[in-house]
């Protein structure tokens, strides 16, 4: 028979934020990113949360990830996000998703984490959370370090047509496939299986899933992320969160008020 498949989606599916902002800390504290950086990190963050991970809110954080990374030690990069895997990402692992990753491998069914995060950060989460395999965005890397290009964005299409190669290569029948995600963005992958199932989707998102009648999940556990964001685990300066707030809320509120002014 045909074996079957349950692609994840990993920021805001089964961890409470972005995995590519998650590290920024122990980046700091090896010098690779300064204090400024990180809280830019942490903004960027917040319209996340704000706003949902829109194409332009991603593509916008790609570009900013992209070239901050340029000229990095990929082995460095990988020792830290090894080192500090279970004091940075455990606590962000939705209760929720654990379960239901329980619950397909009980069933005999592979689990694929499919993210727009890097590969050096995504495949050691998947591999904690008891994933099979992983697909994630590859950056271009020269001599050892990112060279400030990508060479696959696991984003959009793509991650759709990931899982296609994939059930090509491990004789998956998509029919009888699940997905799971948070974003619009990822509506392609949904398109492709059997079985999508939207999780903690953004507005857009929402509304497409009541359109057609698809499952929607809430996953609450751990802490809520917007309370996280007030931590000095994210942030690591005491209150600097409080103004980011201040600063993404009107922001927000701003671009609201342009969009009922532009079409109402």
């Amino acid at each position: 028979m045909p074996r079957t498949a349950a692609f994840l989606d990993l920021d805001k599916t089964i961890i409470a934020g972005s995995s590519a902002l998650a590290f920024s800390r122990p980046f700091r504290r090896e010098g690779l990113i300064s204090r400024r950086t990180m809280l830019r990190g942490a903004y960027a963050q917040l319209l996340l949360v704000l706003s949902g991970a829109d194409a332009q809110t991603m593509e916008s954080l790609r570009r900013r990830l992209t070239a901050l990374c340029e000229g990095w030690e990929v082995d460095q990069v990988r020792a830290i996000v090894g080192e500090t895997l279970d004091e940075i990402v455990r606590p962000m692992v939705y209760a929720e998703a654990t379960e239901l990753i329980a619950r397909h491998r009980a069933a005999g069914e592979d689990v694929v984490v499919l993210s727009a995060s890097g590969q050096e950060v995504v495949e050691p989460i998947a591999a904690l959370v008891g994933a099979d395999r992983a697909v994630a965005t590859r950056m271009a890397i020269r001599h050892g370090r990112y060279a400030g290009e990508i060479e696959f964005y696991c984003y959009g299409e793509e991650k759709a047509n990931a899982a296609r190669r994939l059930a090509d290569e491990h004789g998956y029948d998509l029919a009888d496939c699940h997905a799971y995600t948070d974003s619009i963005t990822d509506l392609p992958l949904l398109e492709a299986v059997g079985h999508p199932v939207v999780v903690n989707p953004d507005k857009e998102l929402r509304r497409v899933a009541r359109e057609r009648d698809w499952p929607v999940r809430t996953f609450a556990h751990p802490v809520p992320l917007r309370s996280r964001l007030r931590s000095r685990s994210v942030l690591g300066v005491a209150g600097a969160c409080a103004a980011l707030v201040l600063t993404g809320a009107g922001w927000y509120s701003a671009r609201l008020r342009r969009a009922g002014r532009g079409g109402g």
